[in-house]
């Protein structure tokens, strides 16, 4: 494997946002991530850096934002690897250790490292700086990120390998017992996605080993030795016999580092090693295929499409929906059942408890992924993307982890199920399949969504992944927006071919002469179809929009064979005897007019002796994609003239001018309608050269235009992030306003609260702002009853005193402050009282 990283200086801050772009670099970017006793572990392993490993190193640390971090020189001592502060943008170089500054959060580009404000609380109360970095380096590097887990507590980083492990990456953790917190470590452990699991000091030869070994290109492992591309192929084989899936078509890069990976963890050094290996050992075999499967899945994964699915499709699809009618939704490749249980919460709280006609379907080809799917519990570090509220709304306590409520596992149905093979679910409104179809070649890419088009309901919804698309079968699915991945299902005949045989009870209780007669009229039927095909009509063939046959019919040995080398079903690589030509040419009137076209006299010569041919293309009708007929007729009278013509041995002068006259005004024939063809052609190709111009120079202006847009985009940007650091800087000097307020009137409030005498607050509207516990106890109300109320109606009128009203709106407004004025009034439910206000 290339574990390579790529660097653009172009890239910027705003690529963090979710348009990370993927990188192209030569060479490994390792992300080590570490908390509480990581200054240890991160010397230990420094330490066992070689300074020519040819990888950059990235060390994200959870640092006190107060304090400035002295972690770069005091890693410097034990490593003569230069170590690097971050202060900017750092463009990443190899053979250098990076170190993140405190109070900030860092993410990777395409070779570059961008810092960012530490913010003051993330919305479940923890910062998580190795999970965000280790995912943007996912992201960015795919298949070639590498990530790191040393000592720390709680669960940061997990989520980051989990990313890492998703796009195909090597993770390692540190091993508990060497840890001197062994929180992040055991949870990456426990979460299944770490590769490798170490002490720190054990890890960079491990590393160096893993690169050296899987460091090839994809065109290094797609033209492999003949050899060892045999014992992939027997690995593959003793997995579809295993575990009865077939990886033969998914992208054998991926599949083969897969292998790679294994070998490793094995010790295996050759491909053979690893195959005598994997025959004897099943547990092995279990590994390997999980490892091919990458398990990895989240709650409400991509904030966007759920928002988007709760606001737009799913009322849509109820809507539509008759009174009583199930809504299904089938999850293809739904791993441990996150996306699942999302569907189902966002359906539960867009319906309340009408949720019994909701059936979601979640499907998958690992079992044990299908188990923990069926239990409904979860990490702590799982459910970082579901809010506090539906955490508390759809989730229970369980052993230290969270399930998801019965409510919600009523509605979910969990299969070991494999969609490429086994017969699909039916009549489905909603199917989603996201990452699964980036590891299959297009072949299997065309058959999955070929399937999902017969499960689907008219109209209903496909959901795929950022990287997946249906343009191998664009006339199966409507894209339903601009940049979204959700497709809707066009309204075409399918082309679904089912696996299994389709039996039922009425055929196997037919009585057996029934079954004797039917089998013997089927078999004269297609024997009269043979002596037809074979003897009374014309030889022919079908083939697509590209010329290739895709049916034979009749023997057409006599105008098609296979040419020497490849094996190719090409019409025109099959024609014999220059007929390339001529099936050229009708094909192609054909496909401009739509209308049979056919081309006589056609001089053919096979074995010696001249045949007088004649070639018909017939576009079919009804065929979603276009097909063509192609037939070949024998002239038999002409052919019998032309031998007849070739046997006489005497014959007369004249009859010889005759015949060679007739020769002459056919090839006179031929070559007028070869000089129409080619003009014809001509006149197509002049045509097209103009189309192909004018779209040229399109394209020059738009992208003079997008060069202009571009330019004033960089400005924009320049300045937002100019107006960003302003704003960053002036939203902390608010926030510490808005504290020191806070606190000032929690102070005020507190003594308030402690004063013995009751208190009352009026607005310039004479109406209570707020009043203490004093005045509630001593005048026997309550709070609903006294805040927003006008003093003279508080308690029954009670207040509405004379001297009262004197003091507020006479005596008041004239004087800044009145001490002890004194009213004596009977109150009813205390009593007479004399009051100093």
């Amino acid at each position: 494997m290339k574990n390579k990283t790529k660097i653009d200086d172009s890239t910027s801050a705003s690529d963090t946002s979710g348009g990370l772009i993927k990188s192209r670099n030569l060479f490994p970017v390792v992300g080590i991530g570490a908390s509480a006793g990581g200054l240890d572990a991160f010397q230990k392993l420094l330490k066992a850096i070689p300074e020519d490993s040819g990888m950059a190193y990235v060390l994200v640390q959870h640092l006190d934002p107060r304090h400035d971090s002295l972690l770069s020189e005091l890693l410097q001592r034990v490593t003569k690897i230069p170590v690097i502060e971050i202060t900017d943008d750092v463009k990443v170089q190899p053979n250098h250790i990076y170190v993140i500054p405190s109070n900030k959060m860092m993410v990777a580009t395409d070779g570059v490292l961008l810092l960012a404000p530490r913010p003051a609380k993330s919305k479940n109360g923890r910062n998580l700086p190795i999970d965000l970095f280790f995912t943007s380096l996912a992201e960015v590097h795919q298949e070639h990120a590498i990530g790191v887990v040393l000592s720390g507590t709680a669960s940061d980083g997990t989520n980051g390998l989990k990313a890492i492990k998703e796009h195909g990456g090597i993770t390692f953790a540190q091993d508990e017992a060497s840890a001197e917190y062994d929180g992040m470590p055991h949870s990456a452990i426990q979460a299944n996605v770490v590769d490798f699991i170490l002490p720190p000091e054990e890890i960079p030869k491990k590393l160096l080993e893993v690169i050296t070994k899987t460091r090839l290109s994809d065109d290094e492992l797609q033209n492999i030795p003949k050899e060892e591309e045999d014992f992939y192929k027997q690995i593959l084989s003793l997995l579809r016999i295993r575990k009865g899936v077939d990886f033969t078509y998914y992208k054998q890069t991926t599949i083969r580092r897969r292998i790679l990976r294994r070998m490793i963890v094995n010790k295996n050094e050759e491909p053979a090693d690893y195959l005598k290996f994997l025959r004897a050992n099943i547990r092995e075999q279990d590994l390997l295929y999980q490892d091919m499967l990458i398990p990895v899945t989240s709650f409400f994964r991509d904030k966007k499409v759920f928002e988007n699915l709760c606001s737009n499709v799913f009322p849509a699809i109820i809507e539509n929906k008759k009174p009583g009618e199930i809504t299904r939704v089938w999850v293809a490749g739904c791993s441990t059942g996150q996306e699942v249980y999302s569907f189902a919460i966002c359906f539960k709280e867009f319906l309340g408890d009408k949720t019994e006609r909701i059936q979601i379907f979640g499907t998958d080809l690992s079992e044990p992924a299908i188990a923990k799917a069926r239990t409904g519990i979860y990490d702590k570090s799982d459910l970082d993307a579901v809010s506090p509220e539906r955490l508390k709304e759809y989730f229970t306590k369980n052993n230290g982890g969270y399930q998801v409520n019965k409510s919600i596992r009523d509605m979910c149905v969990f299969a070991h199920h494999n969609f490429l093979k086994d017969p699909p679910f039916g009549k489905m409104d909603v199917i989603t399949c996201r990452n699964v179809l980036i590891y299959m070649e297009p072949y299997l890419q065309k058959k999955a969504l070929t399937t999902f088009h017969y499960a689907l309901n008219p109209k209903a919804f496909l959901l795929l992944g950022k990287s997946e698309t249906t343009g191998g079968v664009p006339d199966l699915f409507a894209a339903e927006g601009i940049g979204d991945k959700l497709y809707i299902r066009k309204d075409v005949p399918g082309r679904f071919i089912q696996v299994a045989s389709q039996r039922s009870e009425q055929i196997l209780n037919r009585p057996p002469d029934s079954v004797k007669s039917e089998f013997i009229r089927t078999d004269f039927q297609k024997t009269a179809d043979d002596i037809l095909l074979t003897k009374y009509t014309p030889a022919g063939v079908v083939v697509n929009e590209t010329m290739d046959i895709v049916h034979f019919r009749g023997n057409t040995a006599i105008y098609l064979e296979q040419a020497p080398g490849k094996p190719s079903h090409n019409l025109l690589v099959m024609a014999k005897n220059g007929l390339g030509f001529e099936l050229r040419n009708i094909l192609h009137k054909a496909k401009i007019e739509k209308v049979s076209i056919i081309k006589e006299n056609i001089p053919l010569s096979v074995n010696g002796n001249l045949l007088n041919i004649s070639i018909e293309a017939v576009p079919l009708p009804n065929t979603i994609e276009p097909y063509y007929l192609i037939l070949f007729h024998d002239n038999n009278l002409n052919g019998n003239e032309a031998s007849t013509i070739t046997n006489r041995k005497k014959v007369s002068a004249k009859t010889k001018k005759e015949e060679k006259d007739i020769q002459i005004q056919l090839l006179e024939q031929e070559l007028a309608q070869a000089r129409e063809d080619m003009r014809s052609i001509t006149e197509d190709q002049e045509a097209s050269n103009e189309e192909l111009q004018s779209a040229n120079e399109e394209l020059l202006s738009g992208s003079e235009e997008l060069q202009s847009l571009n330019e004033e985009l960089e400005t924009s940007k320049e300045e937002l992030q100019s107006t960003n650091e302003e704003l960053s800087v002036l939203n902390h000097e608010l926030i510490g306003l808005n504290e020191q307020v806070t606190d000032a009137r929690n102070y005020s409030e507190s003594i308030v609260a402690t004063l013995y005498q009751p208190l009352l607050v009026l607005d310039k509207h004479l109406r209570v702002k707020t009043a203490n516990q004093a005045f509630y106890t001593t005048f026997k109300v309550n709070e609903q009853e006294t805040e927003g109320v006008l003093i003279y109606d508080l308690g029954n009128r009670q207040w509405n005193i004379p001297e009262l009203r004197t003091l507020l709106e006479e005596i008041l407004p004239q004087k800044k402050q009145i001490t002890d004025f004194e009213v004596t009034h009977t109150f009813s439910s205390i009593g007479e009282r004399i009051i100093l206000l």
